[in-house]
């Protein structure tokens, strides 16, 4: 008779505590409940009571202070732990309650009635003290136990899609392998769907909620794979639901995730085959067994899945292991079938807009696939497909972009953005430097269609300028830069028209370079242009002479910006094998007439001190021995290299402009540069030397590396000495030739200071006589004896003048004037 008094007293605790159990009385109430499922395993009677205690912990906990929820934490998470320990109990009923009260945790509604002198705990208290608990990884460890009981499982479901709101509860899951487990049950039999729809609702807020990276190498294994795939299929083939749709295109993203983890075994369990073969056959038309019977929609479910297929080519490309598969399921015939004009409104069943973002989705996706596939790229003529295709984007046909897609960014109202696209897949293919591609292009007439567009592009410029229209003038420019360079007649075809068109890019105002709309870039760009399409051309370089282009580059080098100089002086060393150059680099003058020497020695000047080489206030070398070692190159240790690997003061020469500043100076001479001052000539003196003492850096790299290896011979420590001393004599020559031009500069200074003091003396002494004279005058009108007595002066000297021979025959003329009353 002692279970029936002990079910009777279970009856009156449920009954007690019917509108929710106190925090303190938990731990006892938990106990019982462990107590019940064990007496389960010998009477089903306790089954009904222990269903109901369990569903008491669904409710609302009670408490009767507001610290009782802290107080009473540690074991009310214990608690709840307990509860999802009770999975283990073999009773259906039992499982299926403990899963709906842990989704009652989630329910907010407040009880009808509490417990006399308590209130319910906080609506989210129950959800944090199962995260405390660790209940969702005991739940995911259940699944195992109801893995053949369909319902069960639903259930065991419904709560770990709750559970799985919270970050924390999906770091748990995660420990117990969720992402796995989970995936291992998609092909279980479900009539009702609910299983596939709430797995793939908890792999997405695992992959929301934790690391995607852990749930991919969790879903890489064969039989996952294989299960995504096999659920996949079915949706695809059986699905007609707009529920179902959706619950396919879920699952491709996540096989698109998998695709990306080279370890995931995606080809070879031809998934990957099957996802290729679904991503063409609307465009191929070519009969396959994986897609026999398939029939796409035109609704908006799948033109998602489209979209999506898209997206996983261009995930595919990046995978060198499915290059071959791409190649043998046409997938650039598929993604070519988008290059062409839009001939009307709504191709197909698509409607305008939704054709476009797939047109503009695939060719996107071409430009990474077409550098992997360059012989299915040039079977399929897509050389010419491209440049009809851009033909028609600058043709004056009524057609008006929607702009709605990421990739129609810029493109409402116009061509453009298929022109940004059509042009980056043109890009990628010509940057493979392949002949066979480049020479296709150009025989086709690519170099005068490209300047015809990027001369289109700059009109649009000049009405608005925006990022979109940068960087189509800058992918242009690269272009011509890829096919002209290296060949002789291609930089002649670009001459005359293309010159014209850089003039411009290279009088871009300097302060559009820090717009953040891609002015740099495309400046960059330009330059890149010019050095490959121009330089190596006589035509080319004469007509860009004749533009004034060299006084261009050095109002851009004025600039003195560290990114531009480098390139800029590489252009200017370059062009100096034209003899026209030179000329027009010495005629060119900057702000305050500044010359091209003063400039170029300025900017040695700031690179040494970028760099850190010593020098006096003067600008005299300090370091004998290294006078243009930089402080990097000075911390340097002596480590021993091969002989055909480069040392670090060879090394330094590309990493720095004074090469090229000292190659430039080099064509112009070092003797009679104009608007140079003493401290140039100090300066000068050392950049005419660079040649010296970078040999004698090697030498003394050779000597240190020595040392380290193995001692020399006599003869030869001896030679090696010798080369160190030339080496620092050098230096010496150079700095007592440095003093010399400062001491010649301060002589010439003091003499010209003397000489300004002797004309402030002059001016001070014309002062004085002016200022004699006037008092002179004033004492000639006040005193009359005064007159008198200069009247006799100025009467002696007409006389002294006179010639003492009396002129024969001469009339003799007075000087007096009669009746004068003037004073003066």
């Amino acid at each position: 008779d002692l279970e029936k008094e002990q079910l009777k007293i279970l009856k009156k605790v449920v009954r007690r505590f019917e509108n929710g159990l106190p925090l303190k009385d938990l731990a006892q109430i938990i106990e019982i409940l462990n107590l019940c499922a064990e007496k389960l395993n010998e009477q089903e009677a306790f089954t009904e009571p222990l269903c109901e205690l369990i569903n008491l912990c669904g409710l609302p906990f009670q408490k009767k202070k507001l610290s009782d929820e802290v107080s009473y934490s540690v074991a009310v998470s214990k608690s709840i732990a307990q509860l999802g320990c009770l999975m283990r109990v073999p009773s259906s009923q039992v499982r299926i309650q403990i899963c709906k009260c842990i989704v009652s945790f989630y329910n907010t509604e407040l009880p009808r009635k509490l417990l006399s002198g308590y209130q319910p705990t906080s609506a989210n208290y129950k959800i944090q003290m199962a995260e405390l608990g660790g209940l969702a990884e005991t739940l995911v460890l259940s699944l195992a136990l109801v893995e053949n009981h369909l319902t069960e499982k639903l259930w065991v479901l419904k709560a770990l899609q709750h559970l799985s709101s919270s970050g924390v509860n999906c770091r748990l899951m995660m420990k117990a392998q969720a992402a796995s487990r989970l995936c291992l049950y998609l092909n279980d039999v479900d009539p009702s769907g609910q299983l596939v729809f709430r797995s793939s609702e908890i792999l997405w807020n695992l992959l929301e909620n934790t690391s995607k990276e852990e749930v991919v190498n969790q879903l890489s294994s064969l039989e996952c794979v294989h299960a995504l795939k096999e659920v996949f299929v079915d949706l695809l083939m059986h699905g007609y639901r707009h529920y179902d749709r959706q619950l396919r295109n879920d699952l491709l993203v996540i096989a698109t995730l998998l695709a990306e983890n080279p370890a995931a075994p995606m080809i070879e369990s031809g998934f990957t085959k099957l996802l290729i073969v679904l991503a063409t056959f609307t465009e191929v038309k070519i009969p396959n067994p994986l897609v026999k019977g398939l029939k796409l929609t035109y609704s908006y479910e799948d033109f998602e899945l489209k979209k999506l297929l898209f997206n996983l080519i261009g995930v595919l490309s990046k995978d060198p292991c499915a290059v071959q598969l791409l190649r043998e399921n046409d997938v650039m015939p598929a993604l070519l079938y988008y290059v062409k004009p839009n001939q009307k409104p709504g191709f197909h069943d698509w409607s305008a807009a939704q054709y476009e973002e797939l047109q503009l989705h695939a060719i996107a996706i071409l430009a990474s696939v077409a550098p992997l596939l360059v012989d299915k790229y040039l079977s399929c003529q897509a050389n010419t497909l491209l440049l009809v295709f851009l033909e028609w984007c600058v043709g004056q046909d009524p057609f008006f972009g929607q702009g709605n897609s990421f990739h129609g960014t810029g493109g409402r109202g116009n061509k453009l953005a298929q022109m940004r696209y059509g042009l980056r897949v043109l890009r990628s293919v010509v940057s493979l430097y392949d002949d066979a591609v480049n020479l296709n292009l150009c025989d086709q007439g690519a170099i005068s269609q490209l300047l015809d567009i990027l001369k289109y592009a700059a009109n649009k410029s000049k009405e608005k300028e925006d990022a979109i229209v940068l960087e189509i003038e800058a992918d242009i420019l690269f272009l011509l830069s890829a096919l002209c360079e290296n060949d002789l007649h291609r930089k002649e075809l670009f001459s005359y028209e293309g010159v014209d068109i850089l003039i411009l890019f290279i009088q871009m105002d300097p302060k559009k370079l820090y717009s953040g709309l891609g002015h740099n870039h495309l400046l960059f760009s330009a330059l890149d242009c010019l050095w490959s399409c121009v330089i190596g051309c006589y035509i080319a370089e004469d007509y860009f002479l004749e533009k004034q282009g060299i006084f261009l580059l050095l109002d851009l080098l004025a600039l003195k910006q560290k990114s531009l100089c480098n390139i800029i002086l590489g252009i200017l060393v370059e062009f100096c094998d034209n003899p026209k150059t030179t000329s027009h680099i010495s005629t060119w003058r900057g702000e305050k007439d500044q010359t091209a020497a003063n400039l170029l020695i300025q900017l040695w000047r700031q690179e040494e001190l970028d760099l850190g080489v010593k020098r006096d206030q003067y600008g005299r070398i300090v370091d004998m021995k290294r006078p243009i070692a930089s402080s990097f190159q000075k911390q340097q240790e002596v480590i021993p290299v091969p002989a055909n690997c480069p040392s670090f003061a060879i090394m330094e020469i590309s990493e720095n402009i004074r090469a090229k500043l000292y190659s430039l100076l080099c064509k112009l001479g070092f003797e009679n540069l104009p608007g140079l001052s003493a401290k140039d000539f100090v300066t000068l003196a050392i950049i005419r030397r660079y040649i010296d003492f970078k040999v004698g850096e090697v030498w003394s790299e050779l000597c240190a590396e020595l040392k380290e290896e193995f001692r020399p011979v006599a003869s030869d420590e001896e030679a090696l000495k010798v080369i160190s001393n030339v080496s620092e004599g050098t230096g010496r020559m150079v700095a007592a030739l440095q003093t010399e031009v400062l001491e010649s500069q301060h002589h010439q200074e003091i003499q010209e200071e003397e000489k300004t003091y002797a004309k402030i003396q002059a001016i001070h002494k014309q002062r004085k006589m002016v200022n004699k004279s006037w008092e002179n005058f004033l004492t000639r009108t006040s005193n009359y004896e005064a007159l008198k007595k200069a009247k006799r002066l100025q009467e002696k000297s007409i006389e002294a003048s006179r010639s003492k021979s009396k002129t024969q025959n001469g009339a003799v003329h007075s000087t007096d004037i009669k009746g004068l009353g003037t004073t003066v």
